[in-house]
């Protein structure tokens, strides 16, 4: 499905100005069907493993208020018809370039219980990358569900507030392991939209979420797209290495 003029000029100046643009009910129906049972079935996966393990922790994962499936992609590549599809193309081609391959993708839910634990600090993705230097990429964070400040929404700070838009060193928070960039205490633009609907956002834009007190469930999807490979500080390559666009061509 080719979506006509999802990006516009404005979106790019937005992108480059502060960071991050959105876009309302940008997935179509039967794709977002797609991620929403893979990624219940992935939760259900995890629940039985920590059930399995007697524990209430699975690496950044905690048992009813907060999930991370990394890089399902492998094991699932029917997954290909929404990270490889044309609006991903054009997000790509509009933030980092004719160039892109898939760096990461995962799914992030918001259980329904212990909301305090459900939050996560504000960090830049590219605060998780130790190799020097990073090379740009793009975050496609993808509501599955509608995405309130009840349920846990994302926050976005734009780069004039942040003060920057370069990677900057993180802390480690010992009490959950996130990692925390920004230290202010600006809240932060809540993205609020319908499921389906996409922010947009470069890997230096600070960003955190907030509590699910929804009592219900709220899923994501993100993808990142890189200009090339990223390394670790050993050297050694880090995520997927899936080529995308070369010279702005579809290559997959």
């Amino acid at each position: 499905m080719i979506i006509e003029q999802a990006i516009t000029d404005k979106h790019r100046d937005a992108y480059a100005a502060r960071g991050f643009f959105t876009l309302d009910r940008a997935i179509p129906h039967d794709q977002l069907e797609l991620l929403r049972t893979t990624c219940d079935a992935l939760i259900a996966e995890q629940d039985a493993e920590m059930d399995r393990l007697g524990t209430n922790e699975l690496s950044l994962s905690r048992k009813g208020s907060r999930y991370f499936v990394f890089l399902a992609f492998r094991e699932h590549p029917e997954l290909a018809e929404v990270i490889f599809s044309d609006l991903m193309a054009e997000i790509c081609r509009a933030t980092v370039g004719d160039d892109a391959m898939l760096f990461w993708e995962q799914f992030v839910v918001k259980g329904s219980s212990n909301a305090s634990k459900s939050t996560f600090s504000w960090h830049q993705d590219a605060g998780y990358v130790d190799g020097l230097p990073v090379p740009s990429y793009v975050n496609a964070w993808v509501a599955l569900d509608d995405v309130t400040e009840d349920n846990g929404t994302v926050y976005l700070l734009p780069y004039d507030v942040a003060g920057t838009r370069e990677r900057v060193e993180h802390k480690v928070d010992e009490a959950t392991g996130d990692k925390i960039g920004y230290f202010g205490d600006h809240p932060g633009v809540p993205v609020v939209a319908p499921a389906g609907s996409i922010a947009v956002f470069s890997s230096t834009t600070f960003h955190r979420s907030g509590p699910n007190v929804s009592g219900r469930s709220r899923r994501a999807y993100a993808l990142q797209f890189s200009e090339d490979v990223v390394h670790r500080q050993d050297g050694s390559v880090m995520g997927l290495t899936e080529s995308f666009l070369v010279d702005g061509k579809r290559v997959r």
